[in-house]
Protein backbone atom coordinates (compact mmCIF):
# COMPACT_ATOMS: atom_id res chain seq x y z
CA UNK A 1 0.00 0.00 0.00
CA UNK A 2 2.81 2.43 0.52
CA UNK A 3 4.52 1.34 -2.51
CA UNK A 4 1.06 1.90 -4.13
CA UNK A 5 0.85 5.41 -2.82
CA UNK A 6 4.72 6.67 -3.36
CA UNK A 7 3.88 5.59 -7.33
CA UNK A 8 0.63 7.11 -7.55
CA UNK A 9 2.63 10.55 -6.08
CA UNK A 10 5.43 10.44 -8.52
CA UNK A 11 2.81 9.71 -11.63
CA UNK A 12 0.97 13.24 -9.96
CA UNK A 13 4.52 14.73 -9.30
CA UNK A 14 5.39 14.25 -13.23
CA UNK A 15 2.44 15.05 -14.52
CA UNK A 16 2.09 18.57 -13.21
CA UNK A 17 5.90 19.52 -14.18
CA UNK A 18 5.37 19.89 -17.20
CA UNK A 19 2.46 22.32 -17.00
CA UNK A 20 4.70 24.29 -14.60
CA UNK A 21 7.35 24.60 -16.63
CA UNK A 22 4.84 25.95 -19.72
CA UNK A 23 3.91 28.50 -17.05
CA UNK A 24 7.70 29.59 -16.47
CA UNK A 25 8.27 30.04 -19.93
CA UNK A 26 5.76 31.55 -20.78
CA UNK A 27 6.07 33.89 -17.71
CA UNK A 28 9.65 34.36 -18.52
CA UNK A 29 8.89 35.24 -22.55
CA UNK A 30 6.18 37.68 -21.13
CA UNK A 31 8.93 39.71 -18.71
CA UNK A 32 12.38 39.33 -20.20
CA UNK A 33 12.05 42.53 -22.39
CA UNK A 34 12.00 44.62 -19.17
CA UNK A 35 15.68 43.16 -18.54
CA UNK A 36 18.80 44.48 -19.16
CA UNK A 37 22.26 43.95 -19.06
CA UNK A 38 24.47 47.04 -17.41
CA UNK A 39 27.95 47.56 -18.03
CA UNK A 40 29.53 50.76 -16.01
CA UNK A 41 32.96 51.95 -16.15
CA UNK A 42 35.07 54.05 -13.77
CA UNK A 43 38.81 55.90 -13.79
CA UNK A 44 40.90 55.81 -10.85
CA UNK A 45 43.84 56.28 -9.67
CA UNK A 46 46.17 53.54 -7.43
CA UNK A 47 49.82 54.26 -5.80
CA UNK A 48 51.30 56.09 -2.88
CA UNK A 49 54.47 58.01 -4.47
CA UNK A 50 53.56 57.11 -8.37
CA UNK A 51 49.69 57.22 -9.54
CA UNK A 52 48.71 55.02 -11.56
CA UNK A 53 45.35 55.32 -13.54
CA UNK A 54 43.07 52.20 -14.05
CA UNK A 55 40.01 51.31 -15.12
CA UNK A 56 37.06 49.18 -13.73
CA UNK A 57 34.66 47.65 -14.83
CA UNK A 58 31.41 45.94 -14.03
CA UNK A 59 28.42 44.19 -14.92
CA UNK A 60 24.97 44.32 -13.48
CA UNK A 61 21.51 43.96 -14.31
CA UNK A 62 18.42 46.18 -14.33
CA UNK A 63 14.91 46.65 -14.80
CA UNK A 64 13.00 48.72 -16.90
CA UNK A 65 10.08 50.94 -14.77
CA UNK A 66 8.97 53.99 -17.59
CA UNK A 67 8.42 53.90 -20.26
CA UNK A 68 10.21 57.18 -21.01
CA UNK A 69 13.22 54.85 -20.20
CA UNK A 70 13.64 54.84 -16.08
CA UNK A 71 15.54 52.08 -14.71
CA UNK A 72 15.76 50.92 -11.34
CA UNK A 73 19.18 49.01 -10.56
CA UNK A 74 22.04 47.99 -7.54
CA UNK A 75 23.59 51.13 -6.46
CA UNK A 76 26.79 49.11 -5.92
CA UNK A 77 26.71 48.29 -9.91
CA UNK A 78 26.83 52.58 -10.99
CA UNK A 79 27.36 54.65 -8.49
CA UNK A 80 30.42 55.83 -9.23
CA UNK A 81 30.64 55.26 -12.39
CA UNK A 82 31.61 57.87 -15.08
CA UNK A 83 30.23 55.93 -17.85
CA UNK A 84 27.18 53.72 -18.35
CA UNK A 85 25.91 51.43 -21.07
CA UNK A 86 22.40 49.48 -20.92
CA UNK A 87 21.87 46.46 -23.31
CA UNK A 88 17.92 45.82 -23.83
CA UNK A 89 17.01 42.42 -24.43
CA UNK A 90 16.71 42.85 -28.18
CA UNK A 91 20.57 43.59 -28.22
CA UNK A 92 20.08 47.48 -28.79
CA UNK A 93 22.64 49.62 -26.91
CA UNK A 94 21.76 53.21 -25.43
CA UNK A 95 23.80 55.28 -23.04
CA UNK A 96 22.55 56.07 -19.44
CA UNK A 97 23.40 58.26 -16.43
CA UNK A 98 22.55 57.91 -12.89
CA UNK A 99 19.49 60.31 -11.70
CA UNK A 100 18.93 59.03 -8.04
CA UNK A 101 20.35 57.03 -6.01
CA UNK A 102 20.05 55.65 -2.20
CA UNK A 103 23.37 53.54 -1.36
CA UNK A 104 22.30 52.90 2.47
CA UNK A 105 20.06 50.19 0.17
CA UNK A 106 21.79 50.31 -2.91
CA UNK A 107 19.17 51.17 -5.09
CA UNK A 108 19.67 53.43 -7.76
CA UNK A 109 17.49 54.57 -10.41
CA UNK A 110 19.10 55.56 -14.53
CA UNK A 111 17.73 57.07 -17.65
CA UNK A 112 18.11 56.41 -21.14
CA UNK A 113 17.19 58.79 -23.92
CA UNK A 114 15.28 56.25 -26.49
CA UNK A 115 13.49 52.79 -25.25
CA UNK A 116 13.35 50.47 -27.86
CA UNK A 117 9.72 49.24 -29.60
CA UNK A 118 10.07 46.05 -28.10
CA UNK A 119 11.21 46.52 -24.66
CA UNK A 120 8.45 46.08 -21.75
CA UNK A 121 8.07 48.00 -18.63
CA UNK A 122 7.68 46.08 -15.71
CA UNK A 123 5.60 46.51 -12.59
CA UNK A 124 6.29 46.93 -9.23
CA UNK A 125 4.25 44.52 -7.12
CA UNK A 126 3.56 45.06 -3.36
CA UNK A 127 5.97 42.94 -1.47
CA UNK A 128 4.03 43.33 1.62
CA UNK A 129 2.39 40.10 0.73
CA UNK A 130 5.12 38.50 -0.30
CA UNK A 131 5.06 35.25 2.21
CA UNK A 132 8.44 32.98 2.67
CA UNK A 133 8.45 30.15 0.73
CA UNK A 134 6.78 31.30 -1.89
CA UNK A 135 8.06 30.50 -5.30
CA UNK A 136 10.34 33.43 -7.15
CA UNK A 137 12.64 33.41 -10.19
CA UNK A 138 15.51 35.86 -11.14
CA UNK A 139 16.74 37.49 -14.67
CA UNK A 140 19.86 38.97 -14.52
CA UNK A 141 23.46 38.27 -16.48
CA UNK A 142 25.53 36.25 -14.00
CA UNK A 143 29.27 36.41 -14.63
CA UNK A 144 27.95 38.34 -17.71
CA UNK A 145 25.39 36.06 -19.12
CA UNK A 146 22.70 38.09 -20.23
CA UNK A 147 19.26 37.69 -19.67
CA UNK A 148 19.80 34.21 -17.31
CA UNK A 149 16.84 32.69 -15.48
CA UNK A 150 17.24 31.16 -11.44
CA UNK A 151 14.52 30.04 -9.85
CA UNK A 152 14.05 29.67 -6.03
CA UNK A 153 11.62 30.57 -2.98
CA UNK A 154 11.43 33.41 -0.41
CA UNK A 155 13.29 32.12 2.25
CA UNK A 156 13.41 34.54 4.92
CA UNK A 157 12.94 38.57 5.40
CA UNK A 158 15.34 40.99 7.06
CA UNK A 159 16.37 44.70 7.88
CA UNK A 160 19.16 45.39 5.63
CA UNK A 161 21.30 46.41 8.71
CA UNK A 162 20.96 42.70 9.61
CA UNK A 163 23.00 41.48 6.68
CA UNK A 164 25.50 44.15 5.72
CA UNK A 165 25.94 45.91 9.35
CA UNK A 166 26.29 49.43 8.45
CA UNK A 167 23.78 52.04 7.56
CA UNK A 168 21.37 49.56 5.47
CA UNK A 169 18.32 51.08 4.84
CA UNK A 170 16.89 48.42 2.65
CA UNK A 171 14.34 45.85 3.84
CA UNK A 172 15.67 42.57 2.30
CA UNK A 173 13.76 39.36 0.56
CA UNK A 174 16.35 36.63 1.04
CA UNK A 175 16.23 33.94 -1.64
CA UNK A 176 17.69 30.49 -2.15
CA UNK A 177 17.68 31.50 -6.40
CA UNK A 178 21.08 30.78 -7.75
CA UNK A 179 22.33 34.85 -7.88
CA UNK A 180 25.84 35.58 -9.17
CA UNK A 181 27.85 38.01 -9.75
CA UNK A 182 25.87 39.92 -12.59
CA UNK A 183 23.04 39.43 -11.07
CA UNK A 184 23.04 42.13 -8.99
CA UNK A 185 19.89 44.71 -9.92
CA UNK A 186 18.19 42.63 -11.39
CA UNK A 187 14.63 41.97 -10.77
CA UNK A 188 13.02 39.31 -8.39
CA UNK A 189 9.93 38.18 -10.42
CA UNK A 190 6.94 36.84 -8.78
CA UNK A 191 4.76 33.96 -10.43
CA UNK A 192 2.33 37.08 -11.54
CA UNK A 193 5.17 38.46 -13.53
CA UNK A 194 5.75 41.39 -10.46
CA UNK A 195 9.15 42.34 -9.76
CA UNK A 196 8.92 41.97 -5.95
CA UNK A 197 12.58 42.93 -5.38
CA UNK A 198 15.95 44.09 -6.69
CA UNK A 199 18.92 41.62 -6.49
CA UNK A 200 21.57 43.12 -3.82
CA UNK A 201 24.13 40.93 -2.71
CA UNK A 202 24.83 37.22 -2.02
CA UNK A 203 26.52 35.65 1.13
CA UNK A 204 29.37 33.46 -0.08
CA UNK A 205 32.66 31.71 1.02
CA UNK A 206 33.18 30.58 -2.30
CA UNK A 207 32.23 33.85 -4.16
CA UNK A 208 29.13 32.21 -5.85
CA UNK A 209 25.92 31.11 -5.24
CA UNK A 210 25.75 29.32 -2.18
CA UNK A 211 21.90 29.71 -1.94
CA UNK A 212 22.03 33.12 0.23
CA UNK A 213 20.62 36.10 -2.13
CA UNK A 214 19.52 39.08 -1.15
CA UNK A 215 17.19 41.56 -2.98
CA UNK A 216 15.92 44.72 -1.69
CA UNK A 217 11.84 44.92 -1.77
CA UNK A 218 9.50 46.45 -4.23
CA UNK A 219 7.97 48.52 -1.64
CA UNK A 220 11.51 50.03 -0.64
CA UNK A 221 12.52 50.96 -3.94
CA UNK A 222 8.97 52.60 -4.73
CA UNK A 223 9.53 54.42 -1.04
CA UNK A 224 13.16 55.76 -1.83
CA UNK A 225 13.51 56.15 -5.58
CA UNK A 226 9.53 57.07 -6.48
CA UNK A 227 7.83 58.76 -3.74
CA UNK A 228 10.89 60.56 -2.31
CA UNK A 229 13.56 62.90 -4.13
CA UNK A 230 16.41 60.65 -4.30
CA UNK A 231 19.95 62.44 -4.70
CA UNK A 232 22.88 61.11 -6.27
CA UNK A 233 25.83 62.28 -5.44
CA UNK A 234 28.17 60.07 -7.19
CA UNK A 235 30.24 59.16 -4.48
CA UNK A 236 31.29 55.83 -3.23
CA UNK A 237 31.78 56.20 0.26
CA UNK A 238 32.74 53.37 2.90
CA UNK A 239 31.64 53.83 6.52
CA UNK A 240 34.29 53.49 9.59
CA UNK A 241 33.12 53.11 13.00
CA UNK A 242 33.96 51.95 16.07
CA UNK A 243 37.46 49.72 16.84
CA UNK A 244 38.02 50.47 12.93
CA UNK A 245 37.52 54.42 13.12
CA UNK A 246 40.00 54.59 16.36
CA UNK A 247 42.43 52.75 14.41
CA UNK A 248 42.51 54.92 11.54
CA UNK A 249 42.53 58.24 13.90
CA UNK A 250 38.84 59.39 12.50
CA UNK A 251 37.65 61.70 15.20
CA UNK A 252 34.98 61.02 16.22
CA UNK A 253 32.56 57.75 16.47
CA UNK A 254 31.73 57.38 12.70
CA UNK A 255 32.76 58.37 9.20
CA UNK A 256 32.53 58.01 5.65
CA UNK A 257 36.07 57.64 3.91
CA UNK A 258 35.76 58.56 0.21
CA UNK A 259 36.58 55.69 -1.79
CA UNK A 260 35.96 57.13 -5.31
CA UNK A 261 33.81 59.33 -7.31
CA UNK A 262 31.89 59.73 -10.50
CA UNK A 263 33.54 62.43 -13.25
CA UNK A 264 31.34 65.70 -13.12
CA UNK A 265 29.23 64.34 -10.28
CA UNK A 266 28.47 66.66 -6.77
CA UNK A 267 30.78 64.97 -4.93
CA UNK A 268 33.50 65.61 -7.45
CA UNK A 269 32.42 69.18 -8.21
CA UNK A 270 32.26 70.32 -4.28
CA UNK A 271 36.17 68.89 -4.61
CA UNK A 272 36.53 65.53 -2.26
CA UNK A 273 39.44 63.28 -2.87
CA UNK A 274 39.19 59.94 -3.26
CA UNK A 275 41.56 57.38 -1.58
CA UNK A 276 44.59 55.56 -3.90
CA UNK A 277 46.09 53.05 -1.31
CA UNK A 278 44.40 49.60 -0.82
CA UNK A 279 44.62 47.71 1.33
CA UNK A 280 42.73 44.65 3.22
CA UNK A 281 41.24 44.86 6.96
CA UNK A 282 39.70 41.84 8.37
CA UNK A 283 39.26 40.45 4.98
CA UNK A 284 37.41 43.85 3.29
CA UNK A 285 39.49 45.90 0.81
CA UNK A 286 39.52 49.37 1.64
CA UNK A 287 41.11 52.33 -0.21
CA UNK A 288 42.76 54.50 1.98
CA UNK A 289 44.04 58.12 1.68
CA UNK A 290 41.17 60.10 0.71
CA UNK A 291 38.95 62.32 2.49
CA UNK A 292 37.08 60.86 5.32
CA UNK A 293 33.61 63.00 5.53
CA UNK A 294 32.57 63.54 9.26
CA UNK A 295 29.11 65.85 8.48
CA UNK A 296 27.03 67.27 6.08
CA UNK A 297 25.41 70.88 6.40
CA UNK A 298 26.57 70.84 10.33
CA UNK A 299 25.08 66.98 11.01
CA UNK A 300 27.46 64.71 12.15
CA UNK A 301 27.72 61.11 11.00
CA UNK A 302 28.40 60.30 14.46
CA UNK A 303 25.02 60.67 15.53
CA UNK A 304 22.70 58.05 15.25
CA UNK A 305 20.31 59.33 12.88
CA UNK A 306 23.13 61.27 11.33
CA UNK A 307 22.73 59.44 7.81
CA UNK A 308 18.89 59.87 8.22
CA UNK A 309 18.80 63.82 8.94
CA UNK A 310 21.05 64.84 5.99
CA UNK A 311 19.52 62.24 3.60
CA UNK A 312 16.33 64.50 4.30
CA UNK A 313 17.89 67.52 3.95
CA UNK A 314 19.68 67.20 0.85
CA UNK A 315 16.23 66.07 -0.54
CA UNK A 316 14.52 69.28 -0.28
CA UNK A 317 17.29 71.15 -1.87
CA UNK A 318 16.66 73.02 -4.78
CA UNK A 319 19.09 74.37 -7.85
CA UNK A 320 21.38 77.59 -6.08
CA UNK A 321 21.34 76.25 -2.66
CA UNK A 322 24.87 75.28 -1.32
CA UNK A 323 26.14 72.42 0.43
CA UNK A 324 28.74 71.94 2.96
CA UNK A 325 30.60 69.47 3.89
CA UNK A 326 33.26 68.92 6.98
CA UNK A 327 36.15 66.49 6.33
CA UNK A 328 39.42 65.12 7.70
CA UNK A 329 42.17 65.32 5.40
CA UNK A 330 45.49 64.45 5.86
CA UNK A 331 44.64 64.73 9.56
CA UNK A 332 43.33 68.03 9.67
CA UNK A 333 39.69 69.15 9.28
CA UNK A 334 38.47 71.13 6.36
CA UNK A 335 35.23 72.47 5.06
CA UNK A 336 34.06 71.93 1.24
CA UNK A 337 31.61 74.15 -0.44
CA UNK A 338 29.55 73.95 -3.82
CA UNK A 339 26.34 75.05 -5.43
CA UNK A 340 24.01 73.29 -6.59
CA UNK A 341 23.38 72.94 -10.07
CA UNK A 342 19.84 72.27 -12.27
CA UNK A 343 18.66 68.92 -12.14
CA UNK A 344 19.08 67.57 -15.68
CA UNK A 345 15.96 64.63 -14.76
CA UNK A 346 12.86 64.54 -17.13
CA UNK A 347 9.29 65.18 -15.47
CA UNK A 348 7.55 62.47 -13.12
CA UNK A 349 7.62 59.97 -16.32
CA UNK A 350 4.74 57.99 -15.72
CA UNK A 351 6.23 55.48 -14.13
CA UNK A 352 4.51 51.83 -13.71
CA UNK A 353 4.24 51.23 -10.14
Amino acid sequence: MCRLLVSLLSILILASAPGQAADLADLFEQVNPSVVVIRSQEQVARGTEQLEWRTIQRTGSGVLVSEDGRIVTAAHVVQSADQIQVTFADGSEADARVIGSEPAADIAMLEVEEVPADARVAHLGDSDGVRIGQPVFAIGAPRGLAHALSVGHISARHQGSDITGDFGLGELLQTDASLNRGNSGGPLFDYSGEVVGIVSRILTSSGGSQGLGFAVTSNQVRELLLEQRAFWNGLNGYWVQGNLARLLNIPQARGLIVQGMAAGSPAARIGLRAGTVEVNIAGETLILGGDVILSVEGISFADDDGYMRIRQHLGGLNPGDSVTINVLRAGERVSLTTTLGAPEAKGDGGIDS
